[in-house]
């Protein structure tokens, strides 16, 4: 069973290689030797994770003659982002809201609640 498509992003998000390689790949095309070049690892170990990436639909592969040059799919990223976007709102107002409390304390509070006689 694969993942939904936000989870596999989120996924592919987490590692911080991957991430580098979106942002070269955000530049421009690349082929998987120039997205090799900063890292200290085997070609192998690149291509699993573009492999990753790709499953994710972060990355495409072409072909041009013999060159397979990849190229960032930014779809998936719209997603991520308009998921963030109402936890942001959330938390906007929530603070806001907050800042109001403070606001109103600091300004000697609200006023006491009406105690009813026994």
């Amino acid at each position: 069973m694969s993942p939904d498509p936000l989870s596999a992003t989120f996924a592919a998000l987490a590692d911080p290689t991957r991430r580098a390689m979106l942002a070269r790949l955000s530049t421009g095309e690349a082929t998987v030797s120039e997205l090799a070049e900063p890292f200290a690892m085997s070609l192998p170990a690149i291509s699993r994770h573009l492999k990753v990436l790709q499953q994710a639909g972060l990355v495409a592969q072409g072909r041009k003659a013999q060159w397979r040059p990849c190229r960032l799919q930014p779809e998936p990223l719209k997603e991520v982002a308009d998921w963030i976007e109402r936890y942001r709102r959330y938390w906007d107002e929530s603070l806001d809201r907050l800042e109001a409390f403070l606001q109103e304390i600091q300004a000697g509070g609200p006023p006491a609640p009406d105690t009813k006689p026994d």
